[in-house]
């Protein structure tokens, strides 16, 4: 599809963002029913005449998804609503059996709030509109198409497990001026929002597992217009680094519309990973298009304000304070804390920490090793497949002497490929130093005497030459060797 160069797209046009997140909530049960909110169990195995929309059937509301929804909502310095309801948004769906989506419309239970993101050391505040509660829908299977959509495929299977989880969902305010960083800024705005939400413990916001997805609007105005432009929805986009490739994609395909004399259409888009494209969907409802009116099964929420104030109580502290504390224990200068951020690594270089490795470490391997996996893979750095724990010992094995930093890069793979610990990887894999001073003496001895010229260059002084013959050695070893070692019995040895 015909694109125009970002620097020129954001020559002419500005950016507006709105983002929809939608999260799972970490609730033992269903939304409305009984019934188990376990992910990975066989389809249709936790459904009840409830979540399957069955005549009849009554719902109830799950106090604890209520008492999660004020609380994400305190931490985005919402309104907590004193009195709120349910509706019914009516439209047919296979995966969602009643016909319609239990929801909130006019009347959310948290609303006008705000937050702020950190990104290459200047704060944006993103606007928050609302955050109501409503119910997943089923998952659908297309089989036997090419790209998994339903278009050209031989029959779909319908899994309602997930029918009725509690979801919150928060919709920011339109979101100007962030000019050619509007695709950072998205990233780091969702990159927050699952660390909050993680740090609140209300979802595990596995993006991978579809429990924190988010829904990207953008839109473009030429530079200086007030008046917004037509906006798309990228639906269902389930990984940082795709929120931010997909904003960015959005941002060059509108631009080459509008610059060629086109109208933007307003439709949701599908995100296509591979070939980091967005493609149509669907026109774009309104609101009205849904026939929204109050849920009748279902009684008004009205929360005391005793309750809210006690909620309020089990607040962690505000993203950016936290940032500013972390960044002073770890000691880490502003440049470091940027990259950190940057990359999302900030919680896994806190678990890291927590689990005996020094910040400096951390942050290395964090943002070498495993970052350079999850480029490769073009995945989150959490979905590696690589603990914080297990980072921890890694960088304890090299501290002990087991293995040094090259080894280390090994040891990471054979975690990553699911070989068992660091210890089990080591072991398996013969990567522990080598010890034996007489194995080590045995190699030195050949590096010199198979580099007469390098040795002259030693006892003439230029002792920095000495790296050629660690070199040598460490071949011969297979990197199992110490390097500190090696130079010290090289040097006694050249005397």
């Amino acid at each position: 599809m015909t694109v125009l160069p970002y620097a020129d797209a954001l020559a002419a046009y500005d950016p507006v963002l709105g983002l929809e997140v939608h999260v799972e909530l970490n609730t033992t049960s269903k939304m409305f029913c009984g019934c188990s909110t376990a992910f990975g169990a066989e389809p249709n195995t936790q459904v009840c005449p409830v979540c399957l929309g069955l005549p009849g059937s009554l719902p109830a509301v799950n106090a604890k998804a209520v008492e999660s929804a004020i609380r994400i909502g305190l931490a985005l310095n919402c309104t907590i609503a004193e009195w709120c309801r349910f509706a019914r948004k009516n439209y047919f769906y296979p995966d969602m059996p009643k016909n319609y989506q239990i929801s909130q419309y006019d009347e959310p239970i948290a609303y006008d709030g705000w937050t702020e993101v950190v990104l290459d050391g200047e704060i944006y505040r993103i606007g928050i509109e609302r955050a109501h509660m409503e119910e997943d829908t089923g998952k659908s299977l297309h089989v036997g198409g090419a790209t998994g959509r339903i278009h050209g495929a031989d029959y779909s299977l319908l899994d309602y497990n997930r029918s009725g989880v509690p979801l919150i969902e928060i919709v920011t305010k339109p979101v100007e001026g962030t000019g050619a960083k509007a695709p950072e800024v998205a990233r780091a705005y969702v990159t927050m929002l699952r660390d909050l939400l993680r740090t609140l413990g209300v979802s595990d916001v596995r993006m991978e597992q579809g429990s924190l997805r988010c829904d990207a609007n953008v839109s473009l105005r030429p530079v200086g217009r007030s008046t917004f432009g037509t906006r798309t929805e990228t639906k269902n986009v389930n990984s940082l680094r795709s929120v931010e490739r997909a904003v960015r994609y959005e941002i060059t395909r509108q631009a080459a519309i509008l610059a060629s004399g086109g109208r933007v259409t307003q439709e949701t888009r599908h995100w296509h990973e591979d070939s980091g494209i967005t493609t149509p969907g669907r026109n774009k409802e309104t609101a009205e298009d849904y026939r929204y009116f109050p849920e009748p099964d279902l009684v008004p929420i009205a929360p005391s304000r005793e309750w809210v104030e006690e909620l309020h109580a089990t607040l962690p502290e505000p993203p950016t304070a936290r940032l500013k504390r972390v960044r002073a224990e770890w000691g880490f200068s502003e440049l470091e804390m940027r990259d950190v951020v940057s990359a999302g690594a900030v919680n896994a270089i806190e678990a890291t920490v927590a689990a005996g490795a020094t910040p400096q470490s951390a942050r290395k391997w964090w943002l070498t090793e495993i970052a350079r996996h999850a480029n490769e893979e073009g995945v989150d750095l959490e979905a590696v497949g690589v603990t914080p724990q297990q980072v921890a010992e890694i960088q304890a094995l090299v501290e002990n002497g087991t293995i040094n930093d090259k080894l280390a890069r090994q040891v990471f793979e054979g975690v990553i490929a699911g070989e068992g610990s660091p210890a089990e990887v080591v072991t398996a894999r013969k990567l522990a130093i080598v010890s034996d001073e007489g194995a080590l003496a045995a190699a030195v001895n050949e590096a010199i005497n198979a580099n007469p010229d390098i040795v002259d260059k030693i006892k003439s002084g230029k002792v920095q030459a000495t790296g050629a013959l660690i070199g040598s050695v460490m071949k011969q070893m297979r990197g199992q060797a110490d390097a500190a070692r090696v130079r010290e019995m090289i040097l006694e040895k050249i005397g």
